[in-house]
């Protein structure tokens, strides 16, 4: 671990600017239980196979505002217009397939909403409903991907999903918080497993 823009902090070693840390310090490993929110991430951690997560950090604000704040219903009914459309944003990754991936994720996500009343219970079954945390020492230590993030990868490809490799799926685990992968010596390790040590919320209600 390394310390960053404070000497009285201690992060994890991949927060190394602006962005990245504010990012670490709020979000990365913090539950997320929004459907919304999951779907964000899941379609950010799909853009940035091949890319660095600084990349795509910095066209957050645009992948919000080119894909309607990320909602799923809309997404599903863009049409050939619209995706010529988003080829031509310089804002996002113009990428032909991970843009149509995008589409294509959206109709299997409702699906799962359908099926499960939300992605939340769906995808929080992976880790038995309850976050795994991790007690690493370094990066090097982290994995790329694990037997849950092989089962959630498996099963969303077989229900249509596009870019959801094991290791993309585990990035995703990571980012909503499914596990904490804080150093145990970053700041926000004791933080994030005192959220996660609330009690959950009654599942049923469908979020978006």
């Amino acid at each position: 671990m390394t310390k960053t823009a404070s000497p009285t902090l201690v992060r994890c070693g991949w927060a190394t600017n602006p962005l990245s840390i504010r990012y670490h310090d709020k979000e990365w490993g913090v539950p997320a239980h929004d459907d919304r929110t999951l779907f964000e991430f899941l379609i950010l951690e799909g853009a940035q196979a091949g890319l660095s997560w600084d990349t795509i950090l910095g066209k957050r604000e645009n992948y919000r505002a080119a894909f309607d704040r990320f909602d799923a219903k809309r997404i599903a009914r863009y049409d050939r217009r619209k995706l010529q459309s988003l080829l031509r944003d310089p804002g996002i990754v113009r990428n032909r397939l991970k843009i149509a991936s995008a589409v294509g994720n959206a109709k299997a996500f409702l699906q799962i909403q359908k099926e499960f009343s939300s992605f939340d219970q769906y995808i929080w079954q992976f880790v038995g409903g309850k976050p795994i945390i991790n007690s690493w020492r370094s990066l090097k230590q982290l994995p790329a991907s694990t037997p849950e993030s092989d089962a959630m990868s498996k099963d969303l490809k077989k229900r249509g999903f596009n870019f959801v490799g094991s290791s993309i799926c585990y990035a995703f685990m990571q980012a909503v918080g499914l596990v904490n992968d804080h150093a145990v010596d970053c700041f926000r390790y004791s933080q994030v497993a005192l959220v996660t040590a609330e009690p959950q919320r009654l599942p049923g209600k469908r979020k978006s």
